[in-house]
This record gives structure tokens, sequence and C-alpha cells, in this order.
């Protein structure tokens, strides 16, 4: 169903990974959709990905795409590219995906170090193209939206944003993700643009599929998702997002974290596979991440969600939020 014809989205880190899952779920809707990342053409650097083959992915779906070769660690060139889209637009963004994130690669190298163990730079390698841009890319979206009186920020987050994963400077910046989207719908509402933090699940991303393989062979190290167990695909936040902005009232949303698959559920899609993976804070999920042989039964498992506070509470005692500490 084509319900974002009409309508101009831009998602940000777009070559590969979630941020090409996005894209092609907006295209698919029929939006036309701006895309940004540092590598324009097709290449042999192992995990592939470029604003080309997203852009042919798109068209695919049914979209239109304008791929907008961008680094997002240089302020000047986030400016020019919104000046891009409200010139050629005629002040049109309807959609604003906050979704690029240079720190994966540092997360790998610094994998199972503490804090004091890292440089410092580990800080801005994990924050400054990914919480900072996303903070630059909204204030100019903002501007643009706040004219129209119409809009939605999506910021892409992480279950890092309640309880630890990783590193440190990861989880106080995916927290920091959650809050920016809440303040900013504070002073949005007032002009009806919505702001939202997404947090999708255990996608199998280019980078993340590689990762849990590497770590799968360190002894002490191994990855508690690698299993590939529940999976999501990229596109699966793409359908969400595209479901979330198709909403008429998505305003009632504004300021609060979305799940994926809880937005799935609420909106009946399925991902790419035709399955609907469960939320992480599902007894479905849940339950047979602690007593494996149930995975052959997970379907006969109520999909419950638990409150966060329970899930915060026990989540140093169950095994089967290894995944999310």
């Amino acid at each position: 169903m084509k319900h974002l014809q009409g309508k101009i989205a831009l998602v940000t880190g777009a070559t590969r990974g979630i941020g090409k899952g996005i894209a092609i779920g907006l295209g698919e809707a029929g939006a036309t959709v701006y895309i940004t990342g540092r590598t324009l053409e097709p290449n042999n650097d192992g995990l592939g990905g470029s604003l080309q083959e997203t852009e042919t992915a798109v068209i695919e779906a049914g979209g239109v795409c304008i791929p907008v070769q961008v680094d997002h660690s240089d302020d000047e060139q986030i400016r020019q590219l919104f000046a891009r889209i409200e010139r050629e637009q005629n002040g049109q963004l309807d959609i604003l995906v906050n979704n690029v994130y240079a720190g994966v690669q540092a997360i790998r190298e610094g994998f199972g170090k503490t804090f004091w163990e890292l440089e410092p730079s580990f800080w801005d390698a994990a924050n400054h193209v990914g919480l900072r841009s996303h903070y630059v890319a909204s204030i100019y979206a903002a501007r643009m939206m706040t004219k129209r009186k119409e809009g939605i920020i999506f910021t892409i987050s992480s279950w890092g944003g309640m309880s630890y994963i990783f590193s440190v400077p990861y989880g106080v910046g995916k927290s920091a993700c959650d809050r920016l989207a809440a303040d900013m719908a504070k002073e949005l509402k007032k002009y009806h643009v919505t702001s939202l933090a997404i947090y999708p699940g255990i996608v199998g991303t280019e980078q993340i599929t590689s990762f849990a393989k590497e770590q799968s062979s360190e002894d002490g190290k191994s990855l508690s998702f690698g299993d590939s167990y529940n999976w999501e695909t990229p596109l699966f936040t793409g359908r969400a997002i595209a479901s979330l902005a198709a909403d008429a009232n998505i305003i009632k949303y504004t300021g609060k974290i979305q799940i994926v698959a809880e937005v799935a559920k609420r909106y009946g899609f399925v991902d790419e596979n035709g399955n609907r993976p469960a939320s992480l804070r599902s007894l479905r999920f849940i339950l047979p991440r602690q007593i494996p042989f149930l995975r052959n039964y997970a379907g006969l498992i109520p999909d419950l969600t638990i409150p966060w506070l329970v899930i915060l509470f026990f989540r140093g005692c169950l095994k089967s939020f290894e995944c999310i500490n």
C-alpha cells in the first residue's frame, strides 16, 4: 500500500544495514527518499554497501530515491544537505530518520574492555557520528517542519539506552538518543511535529553478523545473541517506520520509545521473510532464550510484554537478557 505517496523522507546513513532497510521500507510505502552516506559507488571493503546499491533497492521496492554523498561528521555538509532538500522540494520534508552511526568498528575493537582501558577518543568514535549528528540534523529538519506545522523525526536508538551493552560510551549515547527524542518532542508538539525514539530488536545487519561470527570464535567473548534466534532484518525497522509515519494520529506517541516488534504487532505487518519476531521484552522471546528447547514451540508461548521496571529489576539474574545487559 502506497500510504506515503507524496511524502518526502530523509534517511541518514543508508548505504547498508538498518538505514538501507528503512529506505526500502519507506520506498515500499511510496515515499520519495533522500539517502546519505559516505560511499557513493559499490566497493570491495568486505562488508559492501553504497548509496547506489540502496537507490536501486528502493526503486525496485516502488519508491523514488535520491542519493546524496554526505560525511555527517561535517556540520557544513549536513547544512548543505537540508538546503538542497528545501530547495528541491519547496520546503517540504515530512520524515527525518536519524540513523547514521559510525561507531560499530570502535565497538568491535573495544569489545570486552572497561572504559578506563579505552582511550578518551573512544567516546567520540561512539557518539560523534551518531548522537551529535542526530542533533545537528534534527535542528535543520525542525526548521523546515515547524514552518509547515507537520512532520516526524525518528531517532534510531537501542536497548542499550535501558541497560548495559558493549561499553559505557555506547550506553550513555543511546540513553541520550532517547532523551533527545523525548525533549525535542516537548518543544515540537505545539507545531504538530512528532519526535520518536525507535528500538529495533537484534538486527542481522552485515556488521552485526560479521561481529557475532568473529566473537563466537574467541573464548570468553562470545555474544549471546550470535545464534540468530529471533533476529530481525533491516526491512522490519523500515516497515515499522513507514507504518508509524502513515498513522494520521502519530502525535499521540510523541516523545515515546517505539519498539519495532511491538509496532509490527500493532499495525499487523511482517518481516521480509514473512515472520514476525517477538519483542525482546516478550515472554515469547524471554522463555526460549532461557530454555532453548522451547524455541520449537515459541508460537505457543503468549506474546505478552514485560514492563520495563520488571525487566530492569531482573536483568542481573535472567540469562535471557544477556543480549541487552
